[in-house]
């Protein structure tokens, strides 16, 4: 009896099947086609020849890069944009435009589609410049500059090279922005993360550059997902940048909805949706903060999940597989973004959790991180830095962390873990940095947490 799952499993590594022989096909060819044959050619061959079709458009669709011509229940939010921006098209210098709003507001997507309207007015639109940063993906004020200033380059010999003083490249985006002339409209996508990793000494530059320009003028569109971005600028910087700002507020279910029955119109056939698969990926997005990504996110892998299953509908036990494909994606893609020492952290966090299977307490965390980021040859960070850590853990998703009492003894933060410790220690040894922490770990060994156990409410 104790064979058979090993065995079983023996299949699943030789085959890639559950249930297949335990002998390895051999590759060879077969057909008229002259191709290998293995795994993948029939996947793909099978999919070539009798799959079903689900969809019936560029399933790009139903991603959050595609900028649709209709944007439902942000039609208000459109005006204002447009009605903060409109003076540019008269020659007029607008106001600098902050939006803020949480992740899958439509903020990037109102802000596009804004942009292509204005430069679809022809004459009015020529002594305008857009220029798009994700911030990102720009890590200092000097790629920043150069980027602008490289955006009106007409030559190669006029393009900022990588090398120069951090003020010449100012003076020489200057001179560029003056050579073409007009109004440049920069938007800022994630503009809180470019402060924070640079400081607001940027946006002073930015809101100084006009002082010093001649012919071209500068407006800032700022997207933050921060609502309290500005309350840690400068004085002085917010005295200049002098914005108007404009609230994005969540989505609820039935809004979701409406979006995603508007993009399923054009990327299904119809009768393929099953009744309630809509209603269930709008209701999943509206419990975590009314993200139009995640709902968006949670369809098209919802299809993905139909196509595998070879199925001729998508239903609603595709979205829950697709939630539970999604939440792991995204425990992974977090841990591997994390800089060294935050992932020592939750590595420290997520050991000490194993052993108690409750609350622990940032001494205890900072004691184990200190013991492993030595083990790592890795010189310990103060407490303070730790503890900015934590509240980015806290921020991710990834921990709670809730202040507790102990008498005499002060006060401190018990976390608990948020998500499966199962999945996270893989996702974390992934880095060349912690994989000397790799252990072996029992097959049969499960480790609940309270992501696992939803019925479980406290430590």
């Amino acid at each position: 009896m104790g064979s058979e799952p090993l065995a079983a499993a023996n299949d699943v590594v030789a085959t890639g099947r559950v249930g297949a022989p335990t002998t390895v096909p051999s590759v060879g060819t077969s057909g008229g086609s002259g191709l290998p044959r293995n795994s993948a050619s029939e996947v793909f061959d099978s999919v070539l020849r009798d799959g079903p079709e689900l969809f019936k458009g560029d399933r790009e669709i139903l991603r959050e890069t595609y900028i649709p011509s209709r944007l439902p229940h942000r039609e208000h939010q459109i005006r204002q944009v447009a009605e903060i921006l409109a003076p540019a098209l008269k020659g007029n210098v607008p106001s600098n435009l902050l939006i803020y709003g949480k992740i899958g507001t439509g903020k990037t997507a109102v802000v596009a589609q804004v942009r292509a309207d204005v430069q679809r007015r022809g004459d009015l639109a020529r002594k305008l410049t857009f220029i798009a940063v994700n911030c990102g993906n720009v890590e200092t004020p000097y790629s920043l500059m150069q980027t602008i200033g490289n955006t009106f380059a007409t030559k190669e010999a006029d393009r900022i090279p990588t090398g120069w003083s951090l003020d010449r490249v100012q003076a020489a985006m200057r001179d560029l922005m003056d050579v073409k002339g007009g109004i440049v409209l920069l938007i800022l996508d994630e503009i809180d993360r470019l402060v924070a990793r640079s400081g607001d000494g940027v946006l002073y530059t930015l809101c100084q550059v006009n002082t010093e320009l001649d012919k071209a003028r500068l407006v800032i569109i700022g997207i933050s997902n921060d609502l309290k971005f500005t309350n840690n600028l400068d004085a002085r910087v917010r005295s200049r940048l002098n914005e108007e700002k404009i609230l994005f507020p969540p989505y609820d279910a039935t809004q979701l909805q409406d979006i995603l029955r508007d993009r399923a119109s054009d990327v299904f056939r119809d009768g393929v949706v099953d009744a309630g698969v809509i209603e269930r990926c709008a209701a999943y997005a509206a419990l975590e903060n009314g993200d139009a990504r995640r709902a968006l996110a949670l369809l098209r892998l919802a299809a993905e999940m139909a196509e595998r299953d070879r199925s001729k509908r998508i239903t609603s036990d595709h979205v829950v597989k697709a939630k539970s494909r999604l939440e792991q994606d995204i425990i992974v893609e977090c841990c591997r973004t994390l800089p060294p020492h935050c992932k020592v952290l939750m590595y420290a966090i997520l050991q000490a959790f194993e052993r108690r299977r409750e609350g622990v307490q940032t001494g205890d965390v900072y004691d184990g991180y200190t013991r492993l980021a030595q083990r790592l040859g890795l010189q310990p960070l103060h407490a303070r830095s730790i503890s900015n850590y934590l509240s980015e853990l806290e921020n991710l998703g990834l921990i709670r962390a809730t202040i507790v009492s102990r008498g005499r003894g002060g006060r401190t933060r018990e976390i608990v873990v948020d998500v499966p410790v199962s999945e996270t220690f893989p996702a974390l040894l992934d880095d060349p940095l912690l994989a000397a922490l790799a252990r072996p770990r029992s097959l049969n060994q499960t480790i609940l947490t309270n992501f696992d156990n939803p019925g479980r409410t406290g430590p």
